[in-house]
This record gives C-alpha cells, structure tokens and sequence, in this order.
C-alpha cells in the first residue's frame, strides 16, 4: 500500500463531502439555443475530399447498414451502436440509466446502474500535492518511475473503486464523488451500466489459452475535479452542449477511470482464473444478435486511470496508465489488477517501423505484467491494453494485405478527439474508412500520414483545422455527442464510420478496429 494512500483517499473524500453538503446551485454554464452553440454538423467531415482510396476492390466501410439484409442483424456491436443512437427520438431523456431492458427479480435482484450527472458548476481543487507527483521523487517521468506513479495513481483511488468493482450493493457513484456522460442510455445495460467495448476472435489471444470469441464491456467514471468540464459542455439540460476551444479542457488533476471486462471466464480463458465476475443484463456473446438479453458474468479483465498532469506531460497534459488481471498476484482482488504500463505522449520522434529497435520515451510497459496483456501493444509497444484494439486484422497498404498490424496506441486513438471529428480513430487515408477484401486499408505503417496519428500536441489543438478540441476524450466525441445530435437533429454522423458488415458471419473489418473502446 502507498503511504500516501489513507491520507489522501481522506482528504478526497473531505472534498466531495464539502461539494456535496453545500447548495450547489446550476449556474454558470446553462444550456443555450441550438442558435447560440454553433455547433458543426459531425457529418461535415464526410463532406471534405477524401485522399485517393488504396488499389485494389476497395469498398467504402459505410456501404452495408444494419438494413441491408431485411429479417437478419449485424454481428459487430458497433452498427449496433450506431443503429440504437439513431432510434432515439428528439425528445429521448439524457439522463436516463439504462436501455430499459430490466432482469426479472428472478435473475437479478441486487442494484441497479444510476447515471450520475449532478456536475459540479464549479471548479474542485484537486489535492495540493499529488500523491503520483510525489511518487516521481522530483524527477522525470521514466522507466525508473512510472510504475510508482501508476501504483500512486492506483492508490488514491483504491477506496472508491474496491467499493465499486467488488462491493456494489455498497456503491454510490454521487456520494462518493465520481460522474458519468449523458446520452448513451440506449447502448448501456441495466445492471452496472456497461456497454459493449469490443468482439474479439478467439486467435487474438490463442498464445494465453482463448477458447472462444469474446466481447468486452465498459463503464466510464470521471472525478469530481474532471466532472466540472461535464458540467460545462452539457450544462443544466445537455440538450445544448456548449462547444468552444476551452469548455471541453478538463482542469488540472482530473482523473477518469474505466473499468473493462471479458465475456470470458476461466473456463474459456485460464488467465481470469480467480478474476472478480460482474453480473450483466446483455445479449449473450456469440449468440444470435436478436436473442433476449440475460443476466451473464463477466470477468473484471482490464482498469484503465487517466490524469490531467500537465507537470508530468507537459507535451500533452494527460498521464495514461491501464492496470490488468493478474492471477499470479498474491492478495485480494485489486492487488491483482497490476499496471500494464503508462505513457505521457506518443514518441513522435521514434519510428517504429523504420527502426523497430529504437526504445521509446514516452511509454514504459511493467516487464513482469502477464503475457496475454502484452500480446496486444500498439506500434513500437506503445501502451494499449487487451481491451483497446490497437491492432489492426488483416490491414491493407501499399497494395497488399498483411496479417496484422499494431496501428495505434492510447494516445494516438485520444488525439482524435474533436468534434465533428475528421479523421478515424486509427491511421486512415479515408474518412469513411475502406476496406479490400476483408482488411482495413491504413496509411503505410511509419510514412507521414501515418505520423499525423503519432503527434505530440495538447488537448486544446484538435488533431484536424476546423475542429473543437475536446482534451482526449473519446466519450464525449464518439459517445455522447453523436447520441446528442441524433436525438436533437435526426442525424448523428455515425454512418460515416461504419463497417461494410457482413451478416452472420466474419465481419470484413474486425468490428474492434472500427471504434473507440470506451474510454
């Protein structure tokens, strides 16, 4: 256990008590008229000339919809997504918990998900001196250090989050301080409020024992002192998201958490051995896409922590850390979920591809983390964890498929996050992203238009000109403003990055390569 860890899950908790017993009244940033937020459409972006399509059979990834074979669904939850955002009404409720599907008494008789959104309207003082800073011992961030600083991160929250992934009749997202975006009720499950993360094949992890295809699941939670940019993009009624160059810039020492899990239990995955199980109301995974949902478990595979720290990064300003499962950890359950790794910017200067040798700066990768959460590093062994789909299977480039290819990272996925969003999440020459045969066409891995992805840049500079910078956060511009545009303007721009789906079937993108994972 840090030193640090009692004192400052205390003085947290000081904190949110004080913000919590006060007459918090919603001023400050109110919703405004659709006139006033001058918000640009998300489909904008299908309008600017797209870079001339790899040779080849080459299909744009939006050409089948979820209509295209009446009486059948797709199998890839993301046109699942997209289809769910775009059969809510304009007067569909932002605030709601769920999907309404609820378990019968009979299944399920515990708590139920509850959207917390009474965000601060102003701004929490994060602690004066972080434990994760403090954990860095005046020096540098490295490969000397950043497991600490992750441990650190770990720590500070460690009270908050045993009570939510392991005593969940106890939690209390709103009293304990902790928010949720809005909008995204039509995709999330009743019971923890997860949604769908990603579908993969039972081959991406056959080297640690995958029997079967697998889903993920994912739940996203922001502090008190990340809450407040909530609070000002969505205001009272989020009916009128306030989009402008500082209002999506979350505050200095903001920490969000997402918490993900794997269809696969120990007897399909002997890596989850012992692994903490939630129980979820879903469509069960590898099934028929139309079967009823049920209560089913689900192993606790994967928690990621992010960090405002511009002290740290100051290239830029986040800290991203993902903690894994290991079954080999002596102790409780959160002993066992140790780092993976953590990265502070994305090594614009090593090209992985030209020289594969070259040791990266930014990331550092925990040598003792367990082998499966290894097997899906993003390119050069930049950070991503087994939820976050960072390779790409098969991929297309310089006329040829290529089996796989690791193509991102957490942060070059984050750095997309602008709105109407302008680029695919992973290094694409065409928004909508298209396919030859059954891979995705990529810019040629270590060329410049690759390196557009590999940046190192703030969070208020949007990786396209004509954007809203919205800080690396995924949600917000691949989640919840979507979902807000459908419902207030029948269109939320989704289509644009759909896969070619096939039905009942190998899908011709891998459905993991096609969208953000949660976070």
């Amino acid at each position: 256990m840090h030193p640090f860890s009692k004192d400052c899950s205390s003085m947290k908790r000081s904190r949110q008590s004080l913000l919590l017993s006060g007459a918090v009244g919603l001023t400050g940033c109110l919703a405004l008229s659709l006139s006033a937020c001058k918000v640009p459409e998300a489909n904008a972006a299908e309008s600017t000339a797209p870079k001339k399509p790899a040779a080849g059979k080459v299909v744009p990834a939006s050409s089948k919809t979820p209509d295209a074979r009446p009486g059948t669904d797709v199998k890839t939850p993301f046109a699942a997504v997209r289809r769910a955002f775009e059969l809510n009404s304009v007067n569909a409720n932002p605030f709601a918990d769920n999907n309404g599907q609820i378990p019968a008494q009979s299944q399920y008789s515990g708590p139920l998900f509850n959207l917390s959104h009474d965000y601060p309207t102003s701004p929490v003082a994060p602690p004066a001196n972080p434990p994760w800073i403090a954990a860095l011992k005046g020096r540098p961030i490295g490969k000397d250090n950043a497991i600490a600083y992750v441990n650190a991160l770990k720590d500070y929250i460690a009270s908050d989050m045993k009570t939510l992934l392991y005593n969940y009749p106890q939690w209390d997202a709103a009293q304990a301080g902790w928010y949720n975006e809005p909008w995204l009720a039509s995709i999330r499950e009743s019971i923890h409020g997860t949604y769908v993360g990603s579908e993969f094949p039972a081959n991406t992890f056959a080297a640690s024992g995958l029997k079967v295809d697998m889903t993920t699941y994912v739940l996203t939670y922001y502090d008190d002192v990340a809450a407040y940019a909530l609070g000002q993009v969505w205001g009272k009624t989020a009916m009128n998201p306030t989009l402008t160059n500082t209002s999506g810039q979350f505050p200095e020492g903001s920490i969000v958490v997402k918490a993900a899990l794997t269809s696969a239990l120990a007897q399909d995955w002997p890596v989850m051995e012992g692994a903490t199980t939630w129980p979820l109301y879903v469509v069960p995974p590898n099934g028929p896409p139309t079967a009823p949902p049920q209560v089913m478990n689900a192993s606790v595979m994967q928690f990621d922590i992010i960090v405002k720290d511009t002290k740290t990064a100051p290239k830029t300003g986040w800290v991203f850390s993902t903690l894994v499962y290991d079954k080999r950890v002596p102790g409780d359950a959160w002993a066992k979920m140790i780092p993976l790794g953590a990265m502070w910017g994305d090594d614009p200067n090593v090209n992985s591809t030209q020289n594969p040798s070259a040791p990266l700066m930014e990331t550092v990768i925990n040598p003792v983390a367990p082998a499966y959460s290894k097997a899906t590093l993003g390119w050069g062994g930049r950070l991503s964890g087994p939820n976050d789909g960072a390779v790409v299977a098969p991929a297309y480039y310089n006329g040829q498929q290529v089996a796989s290819v690791p193509a991102s990272s957490c942060m070059s996925c984050h750095s997309v996050a602008e709105w109407p969003m302008k680029s695919f999440l992973l290094p694409s020459p065409t928004l909508p992203p298209q396919t030859v045969g059954d891979a995705l066409v990529i810019e040629v891995p270590g060329s410049p238009g690759w390196m557009k992805w590999f940046q190192n840049q703030p969070g208020n500079v949007p990786l396209d000109p004509g954007t809203t910078p919205l800080d690396f956060d995924m949600v917000f511009a691949f989640k919840s403003l979507p979902a807000w545009q459908q419902a207030t303007q029948g269109k939320s721009g989704m289509q644009a990055f759909e896969a070619a789906d096939a039905l009942h079937g190998a899908p011709p993108v891998n459905p993991r390569d096609l969208k953000y994972n949660g976070r």
